[in-house]
Order: structure tokens, then C-alpha cells, then sequence
């Protein structure tokens, strides 16, 4: 049975950012269901973690966030608009979007490729960064504490300084909303450790920013997560606050093996199989 939080049952209000009624998708080739029922609001300076299975539909939800698709059935809001209804061109110039699938020219520097994200392209466009413009994006690099990089080719660079360059892009048009698909993908130890503490710093320095983090981990969700949703088979299984639906009991049902989850100090592990002692 589906469990409903009020964080999902309530009036999404003029304040959502995101506000999914009854959202649908359907696969065109096969009638494959791939989401089915999706209620879901986001509100200002609320951090989601997006969990599920591999094939839960967890890409796909994130592409209707970033009106990079439309739903089959359903109505989808981003920002105030409906897709289908609006300009998905001018809609998506105020999403960021972060995926380590990005297409960046590797002989780049770190700072042009920020100066991209003014412009949403793939290439630089020189006559439209300004001086200020410019320096937004030096402004950035040093925020996510990789201003050293700002010179240094994006090809030579490590995954972790990589997601935190992309980062940085993807803040140049000053979103409401933030997606980051699999950003801790690849990464070792250390630069997971980086990566969580400037997504906590974002989250500090932003208040009205709303983010929604697809992971496959616990360990790679800052402390300044608030809420999660877990999907199953293109399902929402639960979702509200973070600690409510962040459970043994609750991870168990939407991945189908017993898992134990701890957390202190704001971090979370999650663990299945058997355990010493």
C-alpha cells in the first residue's frame, strides 16, 4: 500500500516550485508504464533526496523537473508554469541542471566553462560575458572552493572538482531550482566528502534554493537534505521529511532486501546483509 505524508497531500499553493498532480508516463513504443500517480510539491529552500531502484523511474521524474519532457497523463508545474503551456526553451534557462552526462569540451578552462552556464550553451559565446559576468562565474568557483581551477583545463581535472565545476555552471542563471542527477558518480572517498560539504554550503548560503538530488546512497546526502522520496516501480512508495521516510522499514520496502539505516550528526549509512558481532 502506498503511504502519503501531508508533505505530499497537501495544497501545493502559490509558493511550490514543483507541483506534480496525477503525473503519468508511458513509454510510446511499448505502453511500458514508467511513472504512475505521481503526486509531488517542492517548495522554496526544500532539499529532496530521490531514491529508488534501478529502473524506478527516478531519471525520467527528474527530466518532467527540468522540462525536458512532458507526462503522458497528469499535470506537471515548474516554477509557476504548466508544462504545456509555456515556453519549455524559456523555462528551462531558469532550472539548473547538473549530470555527470554533460556535454563539456574538455579543452575548456574551469572559468569558461562556468561562463556557459550565462548563456546555456555548449560552447563559449565571448560577447556576452561582461566584466560582471565574468566575475559572477570567478565569484562561484570560489564559493564551491575551487577557484585554483579556474585556469585549469575541465579534461584534466578529477570527477570531483568535475561535479563542483558543473555546480557552479549551473548557478550562473541564478535558479529557484537546482536538479543533480547522480552527481557522486565515480567519485572516491575524498572527493564525496568535498562534494557533500559545498552542496551543505549552497544549501546555507541559498535559503529560497530548492534542490533534488538523485543518489543511490545514503552517505552522499548532506545534512542539509530535509525530505526524501522513495519511488518503486514508477510508484512513489513514501515521502515527507527526511528523517520520517529515511527508514529501515521504509528502504526495505522500496528495494526489496532487508537494509538497516543510521544516522548521526546529520549523515546518513545504510547497510544490507549480514553484520559481525
Amino acid at each position: 500500500m502506498t503511504e502519503e505524508t501531508t508533505e505530499r497531500t497537501a495544497p501545493h499553493g502559490p509558493e511550490a516550485v514543483v507541483a506534480l498532480r496525477e503525473v503519468g508516463v508511458r513509454r510510446f513504443t511499448t505502453d511500458q508504464v514508467i511513472l504512475d500517480g505521481v503526486d509531488w510539491t517542492v517548495r522554496p529552500g526544500e532539499h529532496w533526496a530521490l531514491l529508488g531502484a534501478n529502473g524506478a523511474g527516478k531519471t525520467t521524474l527528474l527530466r518532467l523537473l527540468g522540462a525536458l519532457m512532458h507526462p503522458t497523463s497528469g499535470s506537471v508545474e515548474v516554477l509557476g508554469a504548466r508544462l504545456g503551456r509555456v515556453d519549455v526553451r524559456e523555462l528551462r534557462a531558469r532550472i539548473g541542471h547538473v549530470t555527470s552526462a554533460q556535454r563539456v569540451p574538455q579543452d575548456l578552462d574551469a572559468h569558461t566553462v562556468v561562463l556557459t552556464g550565462h548563456t546555456g550553451t555548449v560552447q563559449p559565446l565571448w560577447r556576452s560575458y561582461d566584466d560582471e559576468v565574468r566575475e559572477r562565474a570567478r565569484a562561484l568557483l570560489a564559493e564551491l572552493e575551487i577557484k585554483e581551477l579556474a585556469d585549469r583545463p575541465y579534461g584534466v581535472c578529477s570527477g570531483g572538482q568535475r561535479a563542483r565545476i558543473l555546480i557552479a555552471r549551473a548557478l550562473m542563471a541564478e535558479p529557484a531550482l537546482l536538479l543533480l542527477d547522480e552527481p557522486f558518480n565515480a567519485l572516491d572517498l575524498p572527493s564525496r566528502e568535498d562534494l557533500v560539504e559545498a552542496m551543505h554550503r549552497l544549501a546555507e548560503g541559498r535559503p529560497r534554493l530548492a534542490t533534488v538530488t538523485v543518489t543511490h546512497h545514503l552517505e552522499e546526502l548532506s545534512p542539509a537534505v530535509s525530505h526524501a522520496l522513495l519511488l518503486r516501480e514508477g510508484r512513489i512508495l513514501t515521502s515527507g521529511p527526511v528523517a520520517e521516510v529515511l527508514t529501515g522499514d521504509r528502504l526495505t520496502s522500496c528495494f526489496g532486501r532487508p537494509i538497516a539505516v543510521n544516522r548521526h550528526e546529520g549523515r546518513w549509512w545504510a547497510y544490507s546483509g549480514r553484520q559481525s558481532g
